[in-house]
């Protein structure tokens, strides 16, 4: 045969070879770099997904609704892959990209299928981890001259299952009422009943009793505006090393939008961070700014009790005009307030589980052991527990600095924490009931 004829035929042979070798080296490469997009979509999805997860009938809803809004490109912020040149969720020309509904599940092991297969789904008062899975056509180059990439594509899939971790030791980011447990031997509701009961407390800044004179009535505690008085104090956070917010403002921030993150140590000398607080933690201290009087005497409420309930105020606003007390005791009122926003459902007389808002009414408090009486005394934290706050009874000027919450367990994840004992306290991990915080499984 002569031998052009034989390279001829070479040649022949070599060509599906070459541009397979090619497909390999840059289609390939592609296809990962498409998984990848996907995956870190999904992920990005399913985080923003389990944030709703708080044991509510709207929870699923409201998920859902999160994990869409990732996908919109009106501001250019949508998921995209491809090189970031494509929309998930879009069709663009030969290429088309699918989002399947988020499912959602009440255990890991349902989520992720490692029971052996997926699980049922979870309602919105029993969903704890969210499933985002999708697809999208990857463009083939090379591998397109085969007989097996005609189609000029091919499919690919991204998954991601994030939820609730497991009850937090520390907890950050959280409301900064401490309140004693009604019963410490429980360790699940601290005494406080069944959180889907709507049982409500009125939470009141902590007086002392003082023995009323003869033949009068001993005042013991603030008076109730609804249900049981529970009462609390601020754990000690001011940062004075804060050259941005002065005590005023620390105070507000603080209950506007929980504790302030900082690098300075915490004030009570726990390793815990300043933004945090820790089960077995016992050198938890009271705000030096508001320590109880005797509850005879109140004529006022104490400026930083006013203060941190100004913050909790721009939750749960009853008029568009801010108390007078906010704008007087808070340095430049005006310019924090702006930045916080009331919660999106202020109906009153609501179970929990009806409430559709975005988790502003909703506050984390460390328990403790016993409410501290001075400056000096320490408080141990026992846990951390959830209350809905209910609109109408707020007023920052309040004798007692009073406000009415439902008691409503620990179905809210917090803003940030540690499960394990991270910093040394003798925390019982785990923790067998309380919030956790949003974490990425797969």
């Amino acid at each position: 045969m002569p031998r052009g004829s034989m390279s001829l035929q070479l040649l022949v042979i070599m060509v599906p070879v070459l541009f397979g070798m090619m497909g390999f080296a840059i289609d390939l490469g592609r296809l990962y770099l498409i998984r990848g997009e996907l995956n870190q979509a999904a992920a990005a999805m399913a985080l923003a997904a389990a944030a709703q997860l708080v044991g509510t009938s709207a929870s699923l809803d409201n998920a859902t609704a999160v994990a869409q809004q990732s996908l919109d490109n009106t501001n250019h912020l949508g998921n995209k892959y491809n090189f970031g040149s494509l929309v998930i969720g879009q069709t663009t020309g030969n290429l088309t990209s699918t989002v399947n509904t988020p499912a959602f599940f009440a255990t890991v092991a349902d989520a992720t299928g490692s029971s052996g297969s997926t699980g049922t789904q979870a309602d919105g008062t029993t969903a704890r981890h969210v499933q985002i899975s999708l697809t999208a056509d990857a463009p083939l180059l090379f591998w397109s001259m085969l007989s097996v990439g005609q189609s000029r594509k091919t499919p690919i899939a991204g998954q991601a299952v994030a939820g609730i971790s497991a009850p937090l030791c520390t907890a950050c980011g959280i409301e900064p009422f401490a309140i004693a447990a009604l019963n410490a031997s429980d360790t699940v509701n601290f005494g406080f009943g069944d959180p889907t009961a709507g049982t409500l407390y009125t939470f009141a800044f902590e007086c002392i009793p003082t023995p009323g004179s003869p033949g009068t009535t001993t005042i013991t505690a603030p008076p109730a505006l609804a249900g049981a008085v529970v009462e609390y104090v601020l754990i000690n956070r001011y940062d004075t090393a804060n050259a941005t917010l002065d005590e005023t403002q620390q105070l507000y921030k603080d209950g506007a939008q929980g504790l302030v993150a900082s690098l300075d140590p915490n004030p009570t000398g726990s390793p815990i961070p300043l933004a945090c607080a820790g089960i077995n933690d016992a050198s938890e201290t009271m705000w030096a700014g508001a320590v109880p009087a005797a509850c005879a005497t109140i004529i006022a409420p104490s400026a930083s009790v006013s203060e941190a309930l100004c913050g909790l105020y721009s939750r749960i606003p009853d008029s568009t005009a801010p108390p007078a007390v906010c704008s007087t005791d808070v340095t430049d009122f005006a310019g924090l307030s702006a930045a916080y926003q009331p919660d999106t459902d202020l109906a009153t007389g609501e179970v929990y589980t009806s409430y559709v808002g975005n988790m502003r009414r909703i506050i984390t408090v460390p328990i403790v052991n016993a409410l501290a009486t001075n400056a000096n005394a320490t408080m141990t934290v026992l846990g951390f527990r959830q209350f809905l706050m209910e609109p109408g009874f707020l007023n920052p000027a309040d004798t007692y600095g009073r406000f009415v919450v439902q008691y409503i367990g620990s179905p809210a994840p917090v803003q940030q924490g540690w499960f394990d004992d991270h910093f040394g306290l003798g925390c019982p991990v785990p923790v067998t009931s309380g919030p956790g915080k949003v974490v990425l499984h797969q």
